[in-house]
């Protein structure tokens, strides 16, 4: 049954069709291979229990809030600021990429979005200062998958749903390991470029005066984060509501700077119906392919093999890591999280572990395969607005940010605290 599941997984996916439709396919294939019964006569009323839950709806809402800031010059005039206090690092503007990323993702919470707005913005600069292109625009791909780890995130939304985790103990626990991820993609970009000083390009140039003119611009994306995740831990709202409050503040925020008009909303709103269509496709798919899994008994089947393997807690993690890692080069995060993370947080939870650390593991091993060739997503979304070169160059430049993101792992088995101290202070 796991062989031919897994040869139907990769033989769709083989053939490039969207992922929602290799879900419902793969799960619609099950169905009629395995089960004595018609499980697609419970495909409405699944579609309809996965996508009514009131904790998506922040979904959508928290994409608007990434497409108003994309297209109201908040993240140009933050990348300027970002450039005059850390772009005197050796790697230059690579630090403002990182740097902007993660402001950017403590407001979108979208990695595909971050990316996205990141590299138009910092498309210009590479032939400006003469940096290495593999290494620059690796840079703004691994920095993108921050989107999904700082808060506020739709991959720890989905996460705390799938798992009925509290989703403001997850933001909580993201906040201390997305900075540290950060801090860990400068200090490779900083040996990278002291060893080879041509991959840094050409000094920015910077003084006091430009960086205190330029604290303005840091103001914006910090209100918002203010309004998201301060509303939440003061009580006044829930994550669906935050979201909500945050796009009202990108609004406000708009208008303040003069782009607030009419042409600009329908791009938001266009921008907006695309991107959330896609999610909860996804989301549909996965939740009745789980469905016919679970109804062909091949949940029970892999947990009690995963029990009679004897394995340690340990050895059950590293199977996990493993797992992920060889699906990552093969489907995007959002569908792997859904399709795995109801079959093993019950088995990780058994061994011991606390679900909330889980979260966060699994949320920097989807980091991972967002930039894993052949297929990471954010790869594609780098390339698709540098619209020049080969995506290889890409691939090359993001490998010393995956032992990164592989450090990063390491560092969270070895100090779970890493993830779970804020949580526990903040419970305290």
């Amino acid at each position: 049954m796991v062989p031919v599941t897994l040869s139907l997984l990769f033989g769709l996916l083989a053939l490039g069709l969207p992922v929602a439709a290799v879900m419902l396919i793969l799960a619609l294939g099950l169905d009629w291979i395995y089960s004595p019964m018609p499980l697609y006569l419970a495909a409405g009323e699944l579609s309809w229990v996965s996508s009514s839950n009131y904790l998506l709806v922040s979904i959508p809402l928290f994409v608007m809030l990434g497409e108003i800031l994309l297209r109201s010059g908040l993240a140009e005039r933050l990348y300027g600021a970002m450039t005059q206090w850390i772009g005197w690092l050796p790697g230059g503007l690579m630090h403002a990429n990182i740097g902007a990323s993660t402001a950017f993702a403590a407001t979108s919470g979208s990695s595909v979005a971050t990316a996205a707005t990141v590299s138009v913005v910092a498309r210009p600069m590479v032939d400006r200062y003469g940096y290495s292109e593999p290494l620059f625009y690796g840079s703004i791909a691994a920095g993108g998958t921050l989107g999904i780890l700082i808060p506020p995130s739709i991959n720890l939304i989905l996460y705390g749903w799938l798992t009925n985790t509290s989703v403001p103990a997850l933001y909580m626990a993201g906040f201390v390991p997305g900075l540290l991820l950060a801090a860990v993609f400068s200090f490779a970009i900083i040996v990278l470029c002291v060893l080879r000083p041509g991959l840094g390009g050409r000094r920015v140039e910077t003084d006091w005066g430009g960086r205190l003119r330029s604290l303005p611009d840091l103001l914006p994306p910090l209100a918002i984060f203010v309004v998201v995740i301060g509303s939440i831990y003061a009580g006044v709202a829930t994550p669906t509501e935050s979201a909500a409050l945050g796009v009202i503040a990108a609004l406000v925020l708009a208008a303040f700077n003069g782009r607030l008009n009419g042409r600009m909303l329908l791009e938001v709103l266009d921008g907006t119906m695309r991107t959330t269509g896609m999610i909860m496709l996804i989301v549909m798919a996965a939740w009745f392919l789980n469905f016919v899994l679970s109804a062909m008994g091949l949940v029970t089947a892999v947990n009690q093999a995963v029990t009679e393997m004897g394995l340690s807690p340990f050895g059950l993690l590293l199977t996990i890591i493993a797992i992920y890692l060889v699906l990552g080069c093969f489907m995007d995060p959002l569908p792997m999280m859904i399709v795995t993370v109801p079959v093993l947080t019950p088995l990780v939870v058994n061994a011991g572990f606390d679900p909330v650390w889980f979260g966060i593991l699994i949320v920097v091993l989807c980091e991972t395969a967002l930039i894993t060739p052949p297929i990471g997503m954010n790869l594609f979304v780098v390339q698709g607005v540098r619209r020049s070169g080969s995506i290889v160059d890409i691939m090359a430049g993001v490998m010393p940010f995956m032992l990164a993101l592989a450090l990063m792992i390491v560092l969270l088995i070895a100090f779970p605290q890493i993830a779970l101290w804020l949580p526990e202070l903040i419970r305290g």
